[in-house]
């Protein structure tokens, strides 16, 4: 086991997050709502928090494939995903 496991499963969660956020807005909005999220207080936290769900499924993935560091670089990526949607709200 390496540490660097850690570190990559924690911007694999990061990044994970990130994108399915901005794909959750593409989807669901029009490309205008973007700026209004971004300035608009109390929505940013929510859309962390959506972007976040995507990590229970990478997480129970790398479990499967005995990634056990991974995964808990995946639990503290959300860990600081819920951080900042406290900040954020």
């Amino acid at each position: 086991m390496k540490k660097s496991d850690l570190f990559i499963g924690f911007l694999i969660g990061i990044l994970a997050a990130i994108v399915s956020a901005f794909l959750f807005l593409l989807s669901f909005t029009k490309l205008q709502y973007i700026k209004f999220v971004i300035h608009e207080p109390g929505i940013m936290g929510k859309v962390i928090t959506l972007g976040a769900i995507i990590n229970i499924l990478i997480f129970f993935y790398l479990l499967k494939k005995d990634k056990e560091l991974m995964a808990r670089g995946i639990v503290l990526a959300t860990i600081i995903l819920a951080l900042a949607t406290v900040l954020f709200k």
